[in-house]
């Protein structure tokens, strides 16, 4: 029988290898790859999302031993795992070599803010609801995230203000709403790979579906509505010529990647998002 700290250990590592999993997939749209080892596109270093993941691991294990000890999502809970996230951000800027709250030239505000939201609710959820179906993990991050953290920073994020501005429901509102998206997500992934589509084709297809709907705020943060429009429709033509699967969708991907790349336009909350539905996608068994 395995031990709560291996159980809480065996999360940590899923939410780490699905951060990194995200971080590889290529050719994702507007966003870092495998293509910008050497910085030549984005800016951002691959090597360094790599680092930068595997620091998170302690954070993630503490997220998750945090919620066994109440049992219930609370309210002290929700603060605990807030106390637990500024921290491990702070280290895993430490280890990318930024600065704490994810600068957007660094490898961590390029992949890690937003997903470390993401994931720390889904990896304290699947902690709470052990045996639990992905449905359910997401149900139990909703109640988490309904609590409001006192001792969060009082200084709105470059997120919470773009919300406040054009209405989007940014991360926070994803998971109040149980992560809609993650789900679609993961009924993508299920339904193409049961198509016959290679496991990147059906990776890509779930992110295309993520941005073609979700109000993402890296967009609307970097040009507006119309950068935000141009990540939807893009990506729902994508969808539409057939997917990343056929040659009609893989061509109408490249252009869509080209123009975000040259727009300087990158849909990171798309990418945590997608990130957060490949953790729950490969819960071990003894959370499951």
């Amino acid at each position: 029988m395995p031990t709560t700290r291996s159980m809480d250990e065996a999360l940590a590592q899923t939410a780490v290898r699905a951060l990194i999993s995200q971080a590889e997939l290529t050719p994702k749209p507007g966003l870092a790859d495998t293509r910008d080892l050497q910085a030549r596109a984005t800016g951002a270093d691959l090597l360094a999302l790599r680092w930068a993941a595997k620091a998170l691991a302690p954070g993630f294990t503490a997220m998750a031993a945090a919620a066994r000890r109440p049992g219930e999502p609370t309210r002290a809970l929700r603060e605990e795992l807030g106390a637990i996230g500024r921290c491990a951000e702070w280290t895993m800027a430490r280890a990318d070599g930024g600065t704490a709250g994810g600068p957007t030239g660094s490898a961590t505000g390029r992949l890690h803010h937003g997903a470390l939201w993401v994931l720390g609710l889904l990896v304290a959820a699947a902690a709470l609801t052990p045996g639990a179906t992905p449905h359910d993990v997401t149900a139990t991050a909703r109640q988490l995230a309904t609590h409001t953290d006192r001792g969060a920073p009082r200084r709105p994020s470059a997120g919470s203000q773009v919300s406040a501005t054009y209405g989007a429901a940014g991360a926070r509102g994803e998971a109040r709403a149980a992560f809609p998206h993650v789900r679609r997500a993961l009924d993508v992934l299920s339904r193409t790979r049961a198509a016959g589509a290679t496991e990147t084709e059906a990776r890509l297809d779930a992110l295309l579906t993520v941005m073609s709907t979700l109000q993402d705020t890296g967009p609307l943060y970097q040009a507006g509505p119309p950068a935000l429009r141009r990540v939807q429709d893009g990506a729902r033509g994508v969808l539409e010529a057939g997917g990343t699967a056929t040659a009609p969708g893989a061509a109408a991907l490249a252009t869509l990647d080209a123009e975000l790349r040259g727009a300087g336009i990158a849909p990171r909350g798309s990418a945590a998002v997608l990130a957060g539905a490949l953790f729950l996608d490969a819960l071990p068994p003894v959370a499951r």
